[in-house]
């Protein structure tokens, strides 16, 4: 499937639900995805991606922005405070805020730097062991913290669990967003990005859609 084609299913979403056109914007995934397949989306001119990993992103991408002007990165995967500060300095949005070490570690950067990038609270909405993200539960006292750290925040993020209806998830999410008087909604991804639209989606993150399957070995 082609970018064009995946704007052009967002677009036709955004007006089945009543929402206006570029609502919702298209971080194109592109951790572990060979460079000749995202230069060919940085030349249709698409210029919002997403990495997973900080040290991925270094590699990668300072020689991008050096060709193509108004690149935009967004950090998707979980971030370690030890890569909090190259982190900080890379990336134009940070998706995995879901901790207060964490939500300490960029107040403090914040703070001496006078800048941050916009930031998501990660919520685990199906409460998973082995996922990260903040509790459904705790979300209201999370955010509270972030606004008393002065924190940017955007809005949430969630990855709903494979097994189960996601429209579930992003009404939740969509749910405590609102409550907290939270606008951005991180949320759908190749398999139900047209759902998250439906359900308000401000960010829809999609990859294998847009560049193909992923080579896990070509990629180390």
């Amino acid at each position: 499937m082609s970018l064009a084609e995946i704007t052009a299913r967002i677009r036709k979403a955004e007006a089945a639900a009543g929402r206006p056109e570029g609502a919702t914007r298209l971080i194109a995934v592109s951790k572990v995805q060979p460079a000749d397949r995202v230069e060919a989306v940085l030349q249709q001119g698409h210029r919002l991606f997403g990495e997973n990993r900080v040290q991925e992103a270094q590699e990668r991408w300072p020689a991008f922005q050096e060709r193509f002007d108004g690149v935009e990165l967004h950090l998707l995967g979980p971030l370690q405070t030890n890569k909090v500060k190259p982190a900080f300095d890379m990336f134009d949005a940070i998706h995995s805020l879901d901790r207060e070490k964490l939500a300490r570690k960029l107040a403090e950067l914040a703070q001496a730097e006078g800048r941050c990038p916009a930031l998501f609270v990660q919520v685990n909405t199906g409460e998973e062991p082995q996922k990260a993200g903040v509790l459904p539960e705790a979300v209201d006292a999370f955010v509270g913290l972030c606004r008393m750290l002065d924190l940017p925040l955007a809005g949430l993020m969630c990855i709903p669990p494979v097994e189960e209806e996601p429209m579930l998830h992003f009404a939740l999410l969509r749910k405590m967003a609102e409550r907290n008087g939270l606008s951005g909604l991180s949320m759908g991804m190749s398999a139900d990005f047209e759902k998250a639209v439906a359900m308000g989606a401000t960010h829809v993150r999609v990859g294998s859609a847009i560049f193909g399957a992923r080579d896990y070995g070509a990629a180390g």
